[in-house]
């Protein structure tokens, strides 16, 4: 079994700079991404840092500095309610906030490592609306009026899509990711009926344009709509730490086309003890091992992750051991 992560905040500790300054400026951002993929080699590489920020800055949302090693995030809604997503323009990847410094750093990280699988972040129209009109208003306008929500949501693909067409003529591919729209912050029925089909537009049109089908990587408690999951059509999923793991990996015992990224707790993988590391993977192979296209995940690494406890989190599950 292999292991799978994502690097973006941790980038910034590999050059000694804080998320903040490395997300702001190319060189930096490059450096960081560049040193993270000399050091793990993992994949994909994707030249970003808070990329769930990206799109809603574009739009005239405001991400705030956070103090430290804090990673930006933006905490002050820009929309009253989620009626107000048909206003804006549709996004110009390469006119708008920080996008075109994303394609460009994404292209040097490609042109620096051919051999990698450089992406650029794409994210889901319910996460890119949480950052603008908030989570609470927007669970509000979910519930009072789904049917134009849905309509909201709908009205951002565009931008997505133009985004997801920059970077396929680059040569550079792009990472799919929509955690803000998994239970439990929005319940079963409410995805199938306003995030669902919105969703599958969106990843038809991405799968055209790069010429195969989207991976939709979503955290939250999602054995609660794995069915809708795999409506999506979705090669690759996520089995987040915060859902029944064992449920997801049996449901999908039989359907070893789709991939299948258990993630570990991201508590531990952050400050733990490398023996409570080991027991997590051992947790984890417990349930997963003898399943096909399955991965463990260490999810997106913290800021102070710790890179020998990668090393050897790696070299423990490619052994051919049963868990001790």
């Amino acid at each position: 079994m292999e292991l799978s992560f994502k690097v973006f905040e941790h980038a910034a500790a590999l050059i000694g700079r804080t998320p903040w300054d490395v997300s702001r400026d190319a060189d930096l951002l490059f450096q960081a991404q560049a040193a993270a993929f000399r050091l793990y080699r993992h994949q994909p590489l994707i030249a970003a840092i808070d990329h769930y920020n990206l799109v809603p800055e574009a739009l005239g949302g405001i991400a705030a500095q956070p103090d430290g090693n804090g990673v930006p995030a933006i905490t002050e809604p820009l929309l009253a309610s989620a009626t107000e997503l048909l206003r804006p323009r549709p996004l110009d990847a390469c006119r708008d906030g920080r996008l075109p410094m994303i394609l460009e750093v994404a292209s040097r990280l490609k042109r620096e490592f051919p051999e990698a699988e450089v992406a650029v972040p794409v994210d889901g129209p319910f996460s890119i609306a949480s950052a603008l009109v908030g989570f609470d208003q927007l669970l509000c306008d979910v519930a009072e009026d789904p049917d134009a929500v849905r309509s909201a949501l709908r009205h951002l693909i565009a931008g997505q899509v133009k985004l997801t067409e920059h970077a396929q003529a680059l040569g550079l591919g792009v990472a799919f990711a929509e955690s803000a729209a998994g239970p439990p912050l929005l319940s079963p029925a409410s995805f199938r009926r306003v995030e669902l089909p919105v969703l599958q537009e969106l990843l038809g049109r991405m799968g055209e344009i790069m010429g195969h089908r989207i991976a939709c990587l979503m955290g939250g408690d999602t054995v609660r709509i794995l069915d809708a999951l795999l409506e999506t059509g979705s090669p690759h999923l996520v089995c987040p730490h915060e859902t029944d793991q064992v449920a997801f990996v049996k449901k999908l015992w039989d359907r070893p086309e789709i991939r299948v990224r258990i993630n570990l707790h991201p508590g531990i993988i952050a400050r733990g003890s490398w023996e409570e590391l080991r027991a997590e993977a051992d947790r984890v192979l417990a349930f997963a091992r003898g399943r096909p296209n399955t991965l463990l995940g260490a999810g997106v690494l913290p800021y102070e992750t710790r890179a020998e406890n990668i090393f050897r989190l790696r070299d423990y599950i490619g052994l051919d051991h049963p868990p001790s």
